[in-house]
């Protein structure tokens, strides 16, 4: 828990884990939560795409643990209107003080209205009336809460300036440490970073590569991450389909055990306050206990 002036996170340690559990029946994805509990890690982030609903879940993960944090990376703004986001959090938050995140995120215009047949304008905007119509609701919608915890999916300076205006802090996804720095700068001290770092741990460089460009395969086809990359430093010739093969040792930890565990550690060395790690393999709900607890033994937890 932080003496600082910002909102009550009771992290237990730095570093923490970042997984979909979308096709695993709900009591096994509770045995993994508490797997990673006792590993030691400090957290539990948990997606919101085409899958399961994201604060159901983090109820169930919530109660089958005893301090693990668990957070949203992140629920999309365009499930949900903005009172039942903030009544839904402000009810877990009162549940389980200290230990939920309410991550959000614009999504991405391909999902918003090919999938979800919304509609996708102006991001910067769009949240910015979804927070003030959260914050707006009555302080009688579960009395004594208080407001909870919310961090945005801020990958440009603007979004990141909205994520310490209105909100208290980031989630930097898919970003270089440098990113992070960058996220601090503008933030300052006293608003949480909780940065994510894809790992591949052993195997062959050829089936590091395979993992990180399956990974990279859908956001190297969506404008908000590819604008992220560009602007990390990326060229065009980066941003071919799956990500090249620079761009995917850049964003990915590939190596042992020692070098993943680096990739991770760099953010927290950059200003991260807090760093998930998604192990990848063949599919993004693959079991990650086996890397998690290679990668316990050498990580500072």
């Amino acid at each position: 828990m932080t003496n600082s002036p910002r909102a009550r996170i009771d992290f237990p340690s730095r570093i923490g884990v970042w997984w979909a559990s979308d096709t695993w029946p709900i009591t096994a994805a509770q045995e993994v939560a508490r797997d990673i509990e006792q590993l030691g890690y400090g957290s539990l982030f948990i997606p919101e795409v085409t899958g399961k609903e994201c604060l159901t879940q983090s109820a169930a993960l919530l109660a089958a643990t005893q301090r693990l944090v668990i957070g949203t990376g992140i629920a999309n703004i365009h499930v949900r209107i903005a009172t039942a986001a903030e009544s839904g959090a402000r009810t877990l938050s009162a549940l389980y003080p200290g230990r939920f995140v309410l991550g959000l995120g614009v999504s991405h215009a391909p999902l918003v209205e090919h999938g979800m047949g919304g509609t996708y304008a102006k991001p910067l905007a769009t949240m910015r009336g979804y927070l003030e119509r959260m914050a707006a609701l009555p302080e009688a919608i579960e009395p004594g809460a208080g407001r909870p915890v919310r961090l945005l999916a801020a990958l440009g300076p603007k979004m990141i300036e909205l994520s310490g205006e209105l909100a208290d802090g980031a989630h930097p996804y898919l970003v270089l440490p440098e990113q992070t720095a960058t996220t601090r700068s503008i933030l300052g001290p006293d608003k949480w970073i909780v940065s994510e770092q894809a790992v591949v741990v052993g195997g062959s460089e050829e089936q590091q590569l395979r993992y990180a460009h399956g990974h990279l395969n859908v956001y190297s086809g969506l404008p908000n991450y590819r604008n992220s990359w560009l602007r990390q430093g990326f060229d065009e010739s980066d941003l071919v389909h799956g990500g090249s093969d620079r761009l995917a040792r850049a964003v990915v930890g590939m190596g042992s055990v020692d070098e993943a565990a680096a990739a991770v550690t760099a953010h927290l060395d950059a200003g991260a306050d807090h760093v998930v790690i998604q192990v990848l393999g063949e599919s993004p709900t693959d079991d990650p206990r086996e890397a998690l607890k290679q990668l316990a033994e050498v990580l500072p937890l």
